[in-house]
């Protein structure tokens, strides 16, 4: 692998190799630099160790090593000792691959693990709650079941505490290593051997072996995936199933469910604290507001059709496995709802002068919505990436800033950017791509042309886009305005008449259009049909005239 010598040598990608309107570090820009997410992928898999360590203590890690070589000793007849030892890594998948190969193997697995306090009740129970569960015949006769109260939390607190605790996760990745060694085919450099001898005893050196664990338990991975790029496929379906399972057993919890009263109110989507007239996502009517007539209720009624599209989304099953689809379409829609929220509050801005980008922007989340449905799944996590890209290039850009030119909390913003940017603190791996669009450069027109919205996009996009760029027909209709001075010649001199706004006619066009977009991201993401009826039942149960209509349906 050779690392390529940036070629910019100032400016805020100072450091980068640029190919052209992209931006990538030397190691990305090697193309071997793959950024994985272990606890989406692998924990599912450990779930066994992982739930045995959050109930009884890390300590519990020595019966799980000595179950590891009892259960090599049970299956020593067999003689594949270093496949043995490979499958008693602690993985569901491996399990199940093992009592598969060797019939006699799970019988050892469970006597020897039910000898070493390894299969509780509660961890049984939490085990059963899963259904299509690796390896079974771990909980016996317990049959699958909607996980219990304790079950939750037990599940919570062995995710949680290796999110919050670098050691345990090391611990957990361990478990591969120390089966090796039980069988005899363990093989490292001296220095690995020296930092592993007393781990984890050793206190004064945990902290780089928890590291050298860490980052030996990836190498180890990406090495299966080389020699059988499908050796983890097994796992990638159980994770899939795991985190489907917990979007129907536990709901979402947000900031504000949580905070403390004593902490002050806390900011809602709409900009109002929370308690004080209505939140951007709910409405302030008792009952959900109908579709207005006159304007007087477009506010609460899209709070409300906002509140509908959360409800939906929250109550019916997800795909959390691979959650950047339904992350985009509904950040994109939220966006959107907020917008026509905020505005729906300023009447004076119900016109095209003032409301074009509302227009804009709601065309723009149409586009985007049919097109990437469209396109491989894979142009969902793209679109994040350059988003990310993004805030790592206005995090440089802002850093230029003198000293003397920075308010205060300029630090914290920069932070935040640079959070955003979803780059590690440590390794730069965050390409930025400054073409003009996430589809790399592709144009919202093109976007819109191959979804079969061209002429939505001409009559309504090009309009309100000629708007928010001021463009001078714009300027002239909206700004400007005839001197009636003969001897000035007829120029042309600013307005100081205000435009009226409260054009109801054009800010219900935008509500109808969020109440499209919302329908369409449900269709697209395959939202449970008997969820969203029940969501938006209030709406159903208008009449015809009053409901607006659902728009143009998700692309096939």
């Amino acid at each position: 692998m050779s690392i390529s010598t940036p070629n910019q040598h100032s400016g805020p990608m100072a450091g980068h190799v640029r190919k052209g309107r992209v931006f990538k570090t030397p190691l990305a820009s090697t193309g071997m630099l793959a950024v994985g997410n272990w606890i989406k992928d692998d924990f599912p898999d450990l779930l066994w160790p992982a739930l045995v360590m959050a109930e009884q203590g890390d300590d519990s890690f020595r019966q799980f090593v000595k179950w590891q070589k009892a259960v090599q000793e049970g299956l020593s007849h067999h003689g594949e000792v270093r496949w043995v030892a490979e499958m008693l890594d602690g993985r569901l998948s491996h399990l199940a691959a093992l009592a598969v190969r060797f019939p006699d193997a799970f019988e050892i697995a469970v006597e020897e693990a039910n000898r070493h306090g390894l299969l509780s009740g509660g961890v049984r129970s939490a085990l059963a709650s899963y259904p299509y569960l690796p390896a079974p015949w771990l909980v016996g006769d317990i049959e699958v079941a909607p996980p219990k109260e304790s079950d939750l939390e037990l599940i919570h607190d062995a995710l949680l505490s290796v999110l919050r605790d670098g050691h345990r996760e090391a611990l957990l990745k361990c478990f591969r290593t120390w089966s090796a060694v039980h069988a005899g085919t363990f093989s490292a450099d001296a220095r690995t051997v020296e930092l592993l001898k007393d781990y984890p005893g050793d206190l004064a050196n945990r902290g780089a072996s928890d590291s050298l664990v860490r980052a030996s338990w990836g190498a180890h991975k990406a090495i299966l995936q080389v020699d059988d790029p499908n050796h983890f496929d097994e796992a990638t379906k159980w994770a899939r199933v795991f985190w489907g399972a917990n979007s129907m057993t536990s709901g979402c919890i947000r900031k504000g469910d949580v905070d403390s009263p004593d902490d002050g109110p806390t900011e809602s989507p709409g900009g109002e604290p929370d308690g004080q007239a209505a939140s951007a996502v709910r409405s302030d009517q008792t009952v959900p507001t109908s579709m207005p007539a006159g304007g007087e209720n477009l506010r609460g009624f899209t709070m409300d059709v906002m509140s509908s599209f959360v409800e939906a989304l929250e109550t019916a099953p997800a795909h959390l496995y691979e959650n950047e689809r339904q992350e985009v379409i509904s950040g994109l829609v939220s966006r959107a709802g907020r917008d026509v929220i905020a505005v729906l509050g300023a009447p004076d801005l119900w016109c095209m002068e003032h409301g074009a980008h509302i227009g804009r922007m709601l065309v723009e989340t149409k586009i985007y919505l049919h097109w990437m449905a469209r396109q491989d799944p894979a142009i969902y996590r793209q679109f994040q990436e350059y988003g990310a890209g993004k805030a790592k290039l206005y995090a440089r850009i802002s850093d230029e800033l003198p000293d003397d030119a920075r308010t205060e909390g300029f630090r914290e913003s920069i932070d935040e950017l640079q959070r955003l940017s979803r780059n590690h603190d440590v390794l730069d791996h965050r390409t930025v791509d400054t073409r003009d669009t996430f589809a790399e450069g592709k144009s919202i027109r093109a976007m819109a042309d191959e979804a079969g919205l061209l002429d939505f996009y001409r009559q309504a996009y090009s309009l309100a886009s000629g708007v928010a760029h001021s463009e001078w027909w714009s300027v002239e209709t909206h700004a400007m305005e005839p001197c009636l001075n003969v001897l000035h010649g007829m120029h042309l001199i600013p307005s100081l008449s205000l435009n009226p706004g409260g054009n109801v006619e054009l800010a219900t066009s935008w509500v109808e259009q969020f109440y499209s977009l919302v329908r369409t991201g449900l269709g697209i993401l395959g939202t449970d049909e008997d969820t969203v009826m029940a969501a938006f039942a209030w709406v159903n149960a208008d009449d015809d005239s009053s409901a607006p209509s659902d728009g143009a349906g998700p692309a096939s």
